[in-house]
């Protein structure tokens, strides 16, 4: 029976199924029919998003990434800093640089911390005011590789992140991409916690790495963070995110957490039809 090896990872409760197709075995298109399968929380191995690690000749490997309802993202944190630990265990190398749609990412790995630089943001807007359900909801956008809306909001554990966060994420002012949106409470002391409604897994998920950084640099730039945000999950994990700010420009952005080896194992393909 064909079978295909696969790793498991978790970055802060963001799971992936990350698969090492470096010898080109697998096209595109294959992994693209296997994805909601092999990602069901059910009838497969279950995660967030599925992660190909490819040859590249000028960089350590290029990435395909593909969220859990088949579709391809341009970028994600937890997934990068999962896919620079997974490369480093293959490759014994500890400084990596890979490509993916929204740019080249720098992974630094120390263990099972891993800290990555993600592409320069861009799209910024202070306010952006949405009418959801007849009522306004007011929010900042910026795109830290994929596009996310922040709402602050005061009663976080309560709020209805799952209902709200599909609401705004179809909004006509998105379209036609969407966007992914995070709910934030500031704590003080450089600290928020952040609920994110992920597009592309259409449900809240249990962190969220560009989400985490679009909500840092979003308090950043309204001053109630200097150079380094702590980041509480919806997990309950840590994260940290790095960044510089000058005038309307945001850049050095850079995402370190704990990232988790889950386990490892077979796929067996005949079983996915």
């Amino acid at each position: 029976m064909e079978k295909m090896h696969f790793y498991k990872l978790s970055g802060s409760g963001n799971d992936f199924i990350i698969i090492d197709n470096l010898n080109g075995e697998y096209p595109f298109d294959f992994f693209r029919g296997i994805v909601t399968k092999v990602t069901s929380r059910n009838n497969g191995v279950g995660a967030d998003g599925l992660i190909i690690l490819n040859k590249d000749d000028e960089v350590d490997f290029r990435w395909d990434f593909f969220n859990s309802d088949g579709s391809v993202a341009e970028m994600c944190g937890n997934g990068a800093r999962c896919a620079g630990r997974i490369y480093s265990i293959i490759s014994g190398k500890n400084s990596i640089v890979f490509k993916t749609i929204a740019g080249r990412i720098d992974a630094q790995i120390n263990g099972d911390i891993v800290k990555v630089r993600l592409p320069d943001p861009t799209d910024y807007s202070e306010e952006i005011k949405l009418e959801i359900d007849g009522k306004f909801c007011r929010g900042s956008f910026i795109n830290t590789g994929v596009p996310h809306f922040v709402v602050e909001v005061e009663d976080i554990e309560s709020f209805p992140v799952k209902e709200i966060g599909n609401k705004i994420r179809f909004h006509n002012v998105f379209s036609p991409r969407g966007t992914n949106v995070n709910f934030v409470k500031y704590l003080g002391n450089d600290t928020i916690k952040v609920r994110t409604y992920e597009r592309g897994v259409e449900d809240e998920t249990l962190a969220c790495g560009t989400g985490a950084c679009a909500s840092a640099l979003v308090f950043g730039k309204r001053g109630l963070i200097a150079d380094r945000a702590n980041i509480i999950t919806s997990g309950g994990e840590r994260l940290s995110v790095y960044f510089k700010i000058e005038g309307e420009k945001f850049s050095n952005v850079y995402l370190e957490g704990r990232v988790r080896l889950i386990c490892e194992g077979d796929i067996f393909l005949k079983e996915l039809n």
